[in-house]
């Protein structure tokens, strides 16, 4: 499956933030912790594209995958950084209190359902000021090895 995300990624390692999070426990007493997270930029791009992804795509794959990418930047600058569009491009999840406890519900679905089933996966950088965007290409990959007969070395 191909298809084209628009849009400029930026880099997930890069310029993170930190925050205060705060919490309940069960005991209902306040606590607060630091988190770091994604920069704003890159919570941006993630918003703008995970509507881009086609419904026919999401898939939600269970084995292993290729993931063939170009992504195209405004300028020559940017590191390529391909880690921000995979995670676009697996399950989402999110927790929801119930009366049973909390439980993970599916927000959307994705071509995959983790990004550690990518096995192999083969990524260009291009310059396009006029377009930057992730031209992407994903497909499940067969098994490599077949099972030899019991007893033949």
């Amino acid at each position: 499956m191909r298809f084209v995300i628009l849009g400029q990624p930026f880099s997930k390692a890069n310029r993170r933030e930190l925050v205060v999070r705060r919490y309940r426990d069960e005991a209902d007493q306040l606590h607060t912790r630091p988190m770091s997270i994604r920069s704003a930029a890159a919570r941006a791009y993630e918003a703008a594209a995970l509507p881009q992804i086609p419904v026919a795509c999401r898939q939600r794959f269970t084995g292993p995958v290729c993931v063939r990418m170009t992504v195209f930047y405004a300028s020559a600058r940017p590191d390529l950084d391909e880690s921000l569009i995979l995670d676009v491009l697996q399950d989402r999840w999110t927790w929801v209190k119930t009366t049973r406890g909390r439980v993970r519900e599916l927000v959307q679905a994705g071509i995959y359902r983790n990004d550690r089933q990518i096995s192999e996966k083969h990524v260009r950088k291009g310059i396009d000021r006029a377009s930057p965007r992730a031209e992407t290409e994903v497909e499940p990959l067969s098994a490599q090895q077949l099972a030899l007969p019991f007893g033949e070395i």
